[in-house]
């Protein structure tokens, strides 16, 4: 049994590279199809359009292995099929179990591939990719709004800890490739959604700790009678309605007043990794990523849907490549008179797009209706695990 794990093995992975290797090349061709119109402009060179599609290419690996894994192993099932192997491995005792076990085995091997490209190595080269796009180009990270990117956080007592007083909402215009943030509003309001403060800042540059430096600040701060502001500082210019001194916010009466500062320090549990993942393709985050920022979109009480599903099909997309191997058994089962291998390689096809499409489908139902982001996840590959043995249920009878 031993002999025959290897040969499956072997044969296996020769035709899932062979495909895999196809597949990745009409995908490199395509993205640097799409990348020529911009080559010569704004310094972007051919050089740098080549280096974007080679820091795709693991992406796109973590994209493609389950169906050139399905088409693999279909290859090699026709194959063995038509040269009456597998009839012969029946005969020497080999059962329909055995055959899904050492298919098993070695689709615990491509899982964990495409496991380690989708989760480590495609998560870091597609930003490097990207920043390389824009740094050729001397932009920033592209918005998704024209107003700029919008985050929210909390405003506690204690910096990132301590009890809530109120919320934060960030609207960053330009964020550069090397963290800093460009053309700064912060707009802060307390529990029971009044406006407290709008802070505007020509930059603000991380520097560690959860905390930002702002520069070139203006704070307009908004009270009433019932609140008294804290004081400003000595070096602040401070023009308030009904203030008795200047360099301060004024006394109880104040209702709006506003100061110039060169800089200022903000503690805030916005990282300029949150920043630049507000902007990133769920699809290409890690499940790290995904879970890290998920739990900051719910504890600032906003949409996390589209970040759960993701995340959930981070997690079993690799998975699925047991579903389509367990597809491709049947066709061992298949004799030459009922189509050639490349007849069966096209099923193949169609079948691995139809997973993909089914995959999709899924998602957009998950976000219009109330189904649980696990069960949007995993419901296709449990279709096509259902199709599978109802697959070979039929070929061992008939």
């Amino acid at each position: 049994m031993k002999v025959l794990q290897r040969y499956f093995a072997v044969s296996i992975a020769q035709a899932v590279a062979f495909v895999l290797v196809a597949f990745l090349a009409l995908s490199a061709f395509m993205d640097l199809t799409g990348e020529l119109p911009s080559v010569g402009k704004e310094g972007y060179a051919i050089q740098h359009a080549f280096l974007y599609v080679l820091l795709r290419v693991p992406f796109h690996v973590y994209e493609v292995m389950p169906v050139a894994t399905l088409i693999g192993t279909i290859y090699t099932m026709a194959q063995f099929a038509s040269t009456s192997e597998f009839t012969i491995m029946r005969a020497s005792s080999m059962s329909t179990q055995m055959a899904a076990w050492m298919l098993f085995k070695i689709g615990f091997v491509f899982v964990i591939i495409t496991f380690v490209f989708g989760e480590l190595i495609a998560p870091r080269t597609a930003p490097l990719a990207e920043k390389l796009k824009l740094s050729a180009r001397g932009a920033t990270v592209s918005q998704e709004f024209r107003s700029g990117m919008w985050t929210k956080d909390i405003v506690r007592t204690e910096g990132t800890r301590g009890t809530v007083t109120g919320s934060r909402f960030f609207n960053v215009r330009q964020f550069r490739t090397d963290g800093q943030m460009l053309d700064v509003r912060l707009y802060e309001f307390d529990t029971n959604f009044r406006m407290r403060s709008l802070i505007t800042a020509a930059r603000a540059v991380f520097t560690g700790n959860s905390t930002w430096r702002l520069e070139d600040v203006t704070e307009t701060r908004f009270t009433n009678t019932r609140e008294l502001p804290p004081p400003g500082g000595a070096a602040a210019n401070t023009t308030a309605a009904g203030a008795s001194a200047p360099g301060t916010f004024g006394q109880e009466t104040s209702m709006v007043a506003t100061r110039k500062l060169p800089s200022m320090e903000l503690v805030s549990e916005i990282t300029p990794k949150i920043i630049s993942v507000s902007a990133s393709d769920p699809v290409r985050m890690s499940a790290t990523e995904l879970a890290i920022y998920t739990r900051h979109l719910s504890e600032n009480k906003q949409e996390t849907e589209r970040f759960k599903i993701a995340f959930w099909k981070k997690l079993f997309g690799p998975l699925a490549i047991f579903v389509l191997m367990a597809l491709a058994l049947p066709f061992a089962y298949l004799h030459t008179r009922s189509g050639g291998v490349s007849l069966k390689i096209f099923v193949g096809i169609m079948i691995g797009v139809g997973f993909i499409l089914v995959n999709n489908l899924f998602a957009h139902v998950g976000l219009l209706s109330a189904m649980p982001a696990i069960l949007v996840a995993i419901a296709p590959s449990l279709l096509f695990l259902l199709l599978a043995l109802a697959a070979l249920w039929w070929v061992e009878r008939h």
